[in-house]
């Protein structure tokens, strides 16, 4: 068999830089990985020998240019590394024969026909390795870190710049993440029908923490970082092609687009958060509304119970139709966000719905529903509650109480452009209490 890289599959390209070669390897990795697990039953083992390849690549593609598929080429690199350390150190002695067959076929075959072969099962592939990614024996910090590192591509160091913890903490994560899957034997496998439904539930999470924490980081300088979002939409996007009768996943999907659509629109230049209703709209980007509208069309249509994401999505659709801000349905959100609460009990749904009543209702019938929330332990060091307290206080002329209200608010958010904005009203409501003597 010719050597990877040479022959058939060289491209006229005379050179390829690091960059290059890297950015490839990124597109490839999660279904390099995917497939390797599948072969070798251990992620952590797949992840080595993937990136073995990607080392490899680094030091031929300079000279001999990209392959023409440099996926496949990739994946018989791999392989064949993987056969190398079976044979040399005799590693998982009882599965050694039927693996090293599958490797002895990818070796003997053609760049191509491996290739073909791949597709053939890299869907499943993919689809086992987000439920192994998400599975219940890792905790929620383990499930993020190894999701954004397997199927988001991500380094170590932009892992740990997107959950603002230290490099060290994120490579522990990693490696203590892989080695509970090894230790615990999880089977690299779809969850059977019983588990389904709950084993979804917590990949989608896991997804929407992700891009949550894109569009309103809970902690740092920046109000908002987008590519997270980019990362979780997607993560969220191949999910939906994987599993295209699931409702709930083109629901996330849908709500996640439509929330895309006003990244540019919540910051200034200066980068100072500016509110949905302040936002200017003209800046909404309207490609990801569309996208995000079909996928909710697309989620209602596949019928069944709606879940909470799709209910999300419906009332992120509201905000999008609406073209100024006066023309939101706010009645419609307020009900959507009863209807959420009936199958989704959670004070913070609530809350949310008492600002939808405080606008379609007045700010009176809004803080009345807030009241009712006040002794929730769930929301003892939320720092929305006093924030939307404030803010209707304030609405109403009671700015002394609203001023405080959006001061605790301030100094219970861990977010330093939040922080500011709530003070500065808070500062508003001083100066118009001044006023009202």
């Amino acid at each position: 068999m010719a050597e990877p890289g040479t022959g058939a599959t060289r491209t006229n390209a005379a050179h390829a830089s690091s960059a290059s070669i890297e950015a490839i390897y990124r597109i490839e990795a999660p279904r390099l990985i995917a497939s390797l697990t599948r072969v070798v039953r251990d992620v952590g083992l797949a992840e080595e020998l993937a990136q073995d390849a990607l080392v490899t690549a680094l030091e031929r593609w300079p000279e001999t240019g990209v392959p023409e598929n440099p996926g496949g080429w990739l994946m018989i690199t791999a392989k064949n590394r993987g056969l190398d350390i079976l044979r040399r150190n005799k590693l998982l002695e009882r599965k050694h024969a039927e693996v090293g067959r599958e490797m002895e076929v990818a070796q003997e075959s053609a760049a191509a026909d491996i290739e073909a072969a791949v597709d053939d099962t890299v869907g499943d592939d993919l689809l086992r390795l987000v439920f192994i990614s998400c599975h219940p024996v890792l905790s929620t910090e383990a499930q993020v870190a190894l999701t954004l590192r397997l199927l988001g591509g991500l380094t170590t160091e932009e892992i740990a710049r997107a959950c603002l913890v230290s490099e060290p903490t994120v490579a522990q994560r990693i490696v203590r993440a892989k080695r509970t899957l090894s230790e615990a034997k999880v089977p690299f496998e779809v969850p059977r029908p019983e588990e389904l439904a709950e084993r979804l539930s917590a990949v989608l999470g896991v997804i929407y923490l992700i891009f949550n924490e894109g569009y309103s980081a809970t902690a740092g300088h920046d109000w908002i970082r987008p590519g997270l979002c980019e990362d979780a939409l997607r993560l969220g996007r191949v999910l939906a092609e994987l599993m295209p009768a699931a409702p709930e996943v083109h629901g996330l999907v849908a709500l996640m687009e439509i929330q895309a659509s006003r990244l540019r629109a919540r910051t200034s230049p200066s980068g100072e958060p500016i509110l949905l209703m302040d936002q200017n709209r003209a800046l909404w980007d309207q490609l990801f509304i569309r996208r995000g509208l079909a996928s909710l069309e697309r989620a209602e249509r596949l019928g069944g119970e709606k879940g909470p994401y799709t209910f999300q999505a419906a009332i992120a659709a509201c905000h999008a139709r609406a073209l100024a801000p006066e023309e939101t349905d706010w009645s419609r959100i307020a009900t959507l966000y009863g209807e959420l609460g009936e199958i989704d009990p959670s004070p913070v749904i609530e809350l949310n719905r008492a600002v939808a009543v405080g606008m379609a209702q007045g700010p009176a019938a809004g803080l009345a529903v807030v009241d009712t929330l006040l002794e929730e332990p769930a929301l003892a060091e939320y720092h929305y509650l006093p924030g939307v307290r404030g803010d209707l206080l304030a609405k109403l002329g009671r700015y002394a109480e609203a001023r405080v209200e959006l001061e605790r608010a301030a100094s219970l958010t861990r977010n330093v452009r939040e922080k500011a904005i709530l003070l500065e009203r808070a500062a508003a409501c001083a100066r118009n209490q001044m006023f009202a003597r």
